[in-house]
């Protein structure tokens, strides 16, 4: 820290009580000055000589008697009128960061100008801020914290313009040579020792938005000092964690930052956005503050993680979690891929122009992949509605997956914690996954998913065989309609599906069509090449032909329509093939889905 040493006389003040201070000399003091509650018993001759402003107040006292001047209106009280005298008196004194605005102000009530004698302390205040003070990243910011308290007089001198200037000059370096830990004493702050916490709440926006102005460096640099000054200021804030207790903190400083926040999108990391959005909703925020801090996120949505979505619903509320926000946020990121729609300046006719979307595959993957996992923890959730969590997937149903086993995951999820709910809802959160997108091992789950309703089962079934005909280099045979329907039924949107009845999840093949199944299956568990995982989705396929009631209804609707009654009517799921039988894999057998 810098300071300027003053004077060479020792300290000769003394005190008497807490509410006298004199000078030990030979000469007996001539005026008492006071100042609040303490009285100063001092000499005119070497406060005269420096001070304007007792020159005028002793001459008024001296026209009615009396040799005592009051000043309990002097900034900075009487520690500040103590290092003003003991200067008159070329006492030795210390000028530093944390003293020397309030010994500036000071001096200028005093009127300790060039003009009453040279070099006096306004003077050598002035030129100390300019040569060191303002020349120091970590002084200028202590000094600016101190102004506060001596307004307006602070800002009348410039002393707090200095300071903003100061220390947005020192902000504007390269990223890399900016250190954003400070390792000065703060025992010494305002703050640190009970008073206001929020010194200079009303400055730091200039501060700010002078570094701003001079548009030397990117938004990165703001971003990352806001991002700093929130960990320090606010308690478990780093860790995604608020103490209670701590709204009307939260809320003035949470506040201050939102609004600093530069427009540029990515000069904050979305973690640290998430950080201030569940801030902003623990504080209990307007819409407007939440909605600002929604749409960045959204933005870069891709950057976030699970964890960071998993905000806490506000009080009332049943759900473990803010659903609606998450939403919100996809909105924001799907809509700048959206086609832009412009309104002609000269006919006011509004047309539609085509733009290439600016979002690239991999963000798009990386949000599905996000939304998946988050599906996957909201679903745990008991109080959490069916009709939250579909919307929720089927917001980023139009980007492509990959594969289906993250989604397959949620989707096993809720039904494990809502065992409760209905027939229809099942299959309706079903409709959301494409069953040909499963990979061996979830496919392999799904077949002994019991949660899981028989249609989906079947189709799991049906289309691991169709994968291991590919691989083993067989043919497959033409498809017939109600199986092409298996197929593309677990592709449509459940807001599509409410038209359909129930039985369209249940009559699923006639007996022919399923003859030329079985045949297949069978073709395939003949071929060469089979390996252990394409024998049990084999063996499976076989005991769920025998076994389950869909077919058995199938047969039941085959014979009520008089459909051809050549070989394969005289059988039934129960007379099938006994080698077929017993090859069927045990129900005990388990996979998991890592």
């Amino acid at each position: 820290m810098k300071f300027m040493k003053l004077g060479s006389k020792s300290d000769s003040f003394q005190t008497d009580g807490n509410s006298m201070r004199y000078v030990a000399a030979e000469l007996a003091t001539d005026i008492i000055v006071d100042v609040g509650d303490i009285k100063f018993y001092l000499h005119k001759f070497p406060l005269l000589s420096k001070s304007g402003q007792l020159q005028k107040l002793v001459m008024t006292a001296n026209g009615e008697n009396s040799d005592e001047v009051d000043i309990s209106d002097i900034p900075g009280g009487p520690s500040a009128f103590e290092i003003c005298a003991k200067f008159c008196y070329g006492m030795t004194v210390t000028i530093n960061a944390y003293n020397v605005v309030a010994t500036r102000c000071a001096a200028e009530y005093l009127g300790m100008h060039e003009t009453v004698e040279k070099g006096n302390l306004i003077y050598k205040i002035d030129v100390f801020l300019s040569s060191s003070i303002f020349r120091s990243w970590k002084d200028s910011i202590i000094v600016l914290q101190t102004t506060r308290s001596l307004l307006p007089l602070s800002e009348e001198l410039e002393v707090i313009s200095h300071c903003i200037d100061a220390i947005a000059a020192k902000a504007c370096v390269d990223v890399s040579k900016v250190d954003w830990s400070y390792s000065y004493n703060r025992k010494n702050l305002p703050e640190e020792n009970g008073i206001d916490s929020n010194l200079n709440g009303l400055r730091k926006p200039r501060v700010v938005t002078t570094i701003r102005t001079k548009a030397i460096h990117s938004d990165e640099v703001i971003g990352e000092a806001l991002k700093a000054y929130a960990y320090r200021r606010l308690p478990g804030f780093s860790k995604g964690t608020i103490q209670s207790g701590q709204a009307a903190k939260y809320r003035s400083i949470v506040d201050i930052i939102v609004w600093l926040l530069p427009a540029e999108r990515g000069s904050v990391s979305c973690s640290f956005l998430l950080k201030l959005l569940k801030a902003a909703i623990y504080a209990d925020f307007g819409d407007t503050t939440k909605g600002q801090l929604i749409k960045k996120i959204g933005q870069q949505l891709e950057e976030a993680s699970v964890n960071d979505l998993l905000i806490r619903a506000g009080e009332g509320e049943n759900m473990m979690y803010d659903v609606d926000s998450v939403k919100k946020m996809v909105e924001e990121f799907l809509v700048r891929d959206q086609i832009a729609e412009i309104e002609s300046e000269e006919g006011h006719e509004v047309q539609e122009i085509r733009k290439p979307g600016i979002l690239s595959d991999a963000s798009k993957l990386m949000v599905v992949k996000l939304i998946d996992g988050y599906l996957a923890e909201i679903a745990k959730d008991p109080n959490l509605p069916l009709l939250k969590f579909i919307e929720l997937a089927e917001m980023v149903s139009g980007i492509s997956r990959p594969a289906h086993d993250a989604l397959y995951r949620a989707v096993d999820m809720y039904l494990k914690e809502h065992p409760g709910i209905s027939k229809g809802e099942r299959k309706r959160i079903c409709k959301l996954m494409d069953c040909k997108k499963l990979s061996v091992d979830a496919c392999m789950h799904a077949m002994q998913n019991d949660r899981l309703p028989s249609r989906v089962v079947v189709q799991v079934l049906f289309f691991e065989q169709v994968r291991a005909a590919a691989s083993s280099g067989s043919s497959t045979p033409d498809l017939p309609k109600s199986i092409r329907d298996l197929n593309n039924g677990s592709q449509r949107s459940s807001r599509s599906t409410t038209a359909n009845t129930e039985e369209d999840w249940d009559a699923v093949a006639t007996a022919e069509e399923l003859k030329a199944l079985k045949e297949e299956v069978a073709s395939l568990r003949l071929a060469n090449g089979r390996n252990g995982v394409d024998k049990a989705a084999s063996n499976k396929l076989k005991g769920m032909l025998k076994s389950k009631k869909i077919f058995t209804k199938l047969w039941s609707n085959k014979g009520e329509k008089g459909e051809n009654s050549g070989s394969d009517s005289s059988e039934s799921p129960g007379s099938a093939n006994i080698e077929e039988a017993k090859s069927t894999p045990s129900r005990n057998r388990r996979y998991s889905v890592s």
